[in-house]
């Protein structure tokens, strides 16, 4: 039996096609932003889980969550570890593009 394999771009173009899977594939794409720039803020204060957590007094798990998109962090929380990494939290609105 041989099997076909289909190159991730071409698979892609064809999943885009998909009005539910360019949602649902939209909708993370806040999500994975939001983790990344997570990271980026503790990784730039040179810091590990463990300590931001120390910082905002809460769990390394609920950090590791955070960072994992596996929970929906408060505003509170988020200027909690904006504080805790030495940061500050920017929030803004960027007008969408419409065809």
């Amino acid at each position: 039996m041989t099997r076909k394999f289909i190159p991730v771009s071409e698979a892609f173009e064809e999943w885009r096609k998909d009005p539910e899977y360019v949602k649902a594939y939209d909708a993370l794409e806040e999500e994975f932003a939001l983790a990344s720039a997570l990271i980026d803020a503790r990784a730039k204060a040179n810091m590990t889980q463990e300590q931001v957590a120390e910082r905002m007094n809460t769990s390394q798990s609920y950090i590791a969550k955070l960072e994992g998109s596996r929970v929906s962090p408060t505003l509170k929380a988020l200027k909690r570890y904006a504080e805790a990494t030495g940061s500050t939290l920017k929030i803004s609105f960027v007008p969408r593009d419409h065809p």
